[in-house]
């Protein structure tokens, strides 16, 4: 019996999910020209959903899309993480203001298990991968109830392209607890609907992640 062949829309997902994940992680050099077969041959997918995600990820900015001459992996520059920084700065922080404004009771178990799964991933400072995902679920969950799905979508973007700077890097496990201890402070101050405390913490820790990029981007450059 022929194995059934995915929808191009499930397996461009995929495939989306995938190259996602590898392009923030650094798997591709910054300014790299990514070849078709070659990504064909790597990622096991037919050129329609391949093309069909490489499309979405150049329209989200991981990529560049050159006429007629494919994609390339964006440059790194001080200018564009400062940049990057200062809109975190801005938009996280409305997004904190509003959230612990308007989140209700179902929010605050949410936060709490959300903060109890990162910690329980603390303990083991080498499970790298899965800190990064319940990192990025944390921060999903303390401004979810902000009330704006096109602020929650910016900074989703901005993670994103903030974590091409942060990933550079080996794993740095005295910043990361600092962090850690920031995570659970927030919650604390969330818990206790104090949004002015809140978001002055939340300043100084996008802070402590910008100047782990900063330092790892000057490796780099």
């Amino acid at each position: 019996m022929s194995k059934a062949i995915p929808p191009v829309s499930t397996a461009s997902s995929r495939i989306y999910e995938t190259l996602r994940k590898d392009l923030v992680n650094g798997q591709f050099a910054a300014g790299e020209k990514l070849a078709i077969n070659a990504l064909k041959e790597q990622y096991q997918v037919g050129l329609s959903p391949l093309r069909e995600a490489l499309n979405k990820l150049a329209a989200y900015g991981l990529l560049i899309q050159e006429n007629q001459r494919g994609f390339k992996v964006p440059t790194l520059s001080r200018k564009e993480l400062d940049d990057i920084a200062q809109m975190r700065l801005e938009l996280e922080g409305m997004a904190l203001e509003r959230a612990i404004a308007q989140g209700d009771a179902a929010w605050e178990a949410d936060l709490l298990g959300a903060a109890h799964r990162l910690k329980r991933a603390d303990i083991s400072l080498d499970k790298g991968e899965e800190w990064e995902q319940l990192h990025t679920q944390f921060h999903r969950t303390l401004v979810a109830p902000c009330g704006s799905v096109w602020l929650l979508r910016f900074i989703e973007q901005l993670h994103d392209q903030f974590d091409r700077y942060r990933r550079l890097g080996p794993k740095m496990p005295a910043i990361r607890q600092e962090l850690d201890e920031q995570h659970h402070a927030l919650v604390a101050l969330a818990l206790k609907r104090d949004s002015q405390a809140a978001r002055q913490l939340m300043d100084e820790h996008i802070h402590t992640s910008y100047e782990v990029a900063l330092a790892r981007y000057q490796e780099h450059a």
